[in-house]
């Protein structure tokens, strides 16, 4: 029996995973994908995002989500039964996409794949990472890139890496193609910086494209036949030597909007409000008044944007709802507050 091919799609917050995925759904070519969703936060919105897409390869059934608790933290309990489910589906998947959260260390979840059961049927056809540009080029994946540099060189003892600079190291790291995307959001001379950042932690193996929302031919993202299960020497990481993996630096809470009247003006008290505390990411839905359709709204750092994914259905409630991501320590009541104020 051949195996069934299966994709790690990871990145980190904000890269661009779900538009990647909903690309691939949308021409998928006849072939049936089952999806497995990851998310850091208690809103399910990368799941309702695919399932808006408007493709009927959108199948309720074939969208699994893991909300709350990294895959790569809790395979045995969520992602083994997961994939049987998935695999005892008749007829079965052609092609298993995973969307991991962007807290997640994919050499993990690739082991994952040797477990009894799981081997026979299924090999890893690749790791796509996907890596925001504008981000990268601000320096986002670290909260203060010259300040990290300065400690590093003033004391040789420390280990300066933060969390954000070695969960991009990981997840570039195990990939098999790099996807640097928002390539429409950077400047020609800030590319050197981009690739720069991206290849030094780039495996020999691996590839990297430049994507603008996501929009790759989809022969070029699955299909890569890496096998990647049986090629983990060539992925190294930091916790190789068994270190855990911890995610008590990072937290995420929700928040509630009520009902939007001016969408662009809260784009913009949003973006200040990331500015201002440090917010990593924002994601959600908002309902807008006298609009039938529901917003999506995705926030990078200090830059938000929106657009409306599909018509609210009659037997949902209509809710403004955020998930807000940060580093440990955000001022939770105070963004609560603000975000209470700015659709008073």
């Amino acid at each position: 029996m051949a195996k069934i091919s299966a994709t790690i799609v990871t990145g980190f917050l904000g890269s661009g995973k779900t538009t990647l995925i909903r690309h691939l759904l949308q021409n998928a070519g006849g072939r049936r994908l089952a999806l497995i969703i990851n998310e850091f936060g208690e809103l399910g919105v990368d799941r309702e995002l695919l399932l808006g897409c408007g493709d009927a390869t959108c199948r309720a059934e074939d969208v699994v989500e893991l909300a709350n608790g990294c895959i790569c933290c809790t395979v045995a309990d969520d992602f083994i039964p997961t994939m049987e489910k998935l695999l005892a589906m008749a007829p079965a998947p052609d092609h298993i996409v995973i969307e991991t959260s962007g807290l997640a260390l994919p050499k993990p979840l690739v082991k994952a794949f040797a477990w009894p059961g799981i081997r026979e049927r299924v090999t890893v056809d690749g790791v796509i990472t996907v890596v925001d540009a504008a981000a990268v080029a601000a320096g986002l994946f670290a909260p203060d890139p010259a300040a990290v540099q300065a400690q590093r060189e003033g004391d040789t003892s420390l280990d300066h890496e933060t969390p954000l600079e070695e969960l991009f190291e990981e997840q570039v790291g195990c990939a098999d193609l790099v996807v640097v995307n928002k390539a429409d959001l950077v400047a020609d001379a800030d590319w050197p910086i981009v690739e720069r950042s991206v290849t030094q932690d780039l495996r020999l193996q691996a590839r990297m494209v430049r994507a603008t929302e996501g929009r790759l031919p989809v022969s070029v993202v699955l299909g890569i036949g890496a096998a990647a299960e049986g090629d983990l020497e060539t992925r190294p990481s930091h916790h190789d030597g068994g270190a855990d993996h911890d995610h008590d630096d990072f937290e995420s809470f929700v928040a509630e909007l009520g009902q939007v009247s001016d969408p662009d003006r809260v784009a913009r008290a949003l973006a200040a409000i990331a500015d201002r505390y440090g917010v990593l990411r924002l994601k959600g839905f908002a309902e807008v008044a006298g609009k039938p359709l529901r917003l999506a709204i995705q926030g990078v750092g200090g830059r938000v944007t929106l657009g409306f994914d599909r018509s609210w259905r009659p037997d949902e409630t209509r809710r403004s709802s955020l998930v807000v991501i940060g580093e440990k320590g955000l001022d939770q009541k105070a963004i609560l507050a603000e975000i209470d104020a700015m659709t008073a």
